[in-house]
């Protein structure tokens, strides 16, 4: 995502990710995060506005569920997420997970 659409405050971080697509499912690193978004760095292809079911691994070593929209790629380096189809408590877990790597 480009810097000016970002208005959240967003996190360096380095933490696993599996990834299911319409390419089959897919593992990768999570290299910047916030409550709207991220940065997924997998050699697995997504396109742009193609939903994705992701997987965050947090600290105490639980998965996160979570869902979002492809909104740009960068070829075999990885793709940016948005989170704008979360339900509440998808979203509460996400600003707790952000929170502990603010």
């Amino acid at each position: 995502m480009d810097d000016e659409r970002r208005s959240d405050r967003r996190v360096g971080v380095n933490l696993s990710t599996r990834w299911r697509g319409v390419t089959g499912s897919h593992e990768g690193r999570i290299e910047d995060l916030s409550v709207n978004g991220c940065f997924v760095n997998t050699k697995g292809a997504a396109d742009v506005g193609e939903i994705i079911s992701l997987l965050i691994k947090r600290p105490s070593g639980q998965w996160l569920p979570l869902r979002g929209k492809v909104v740009s790629t960068q070829q075999l380096v990885g793709f940016s997420l948005s989170f704008s189809i979360l339900d509440e408590k998808e979203q509460q877990s996400l600003r707790e997970l952000v929170e502990i790597h603010a």
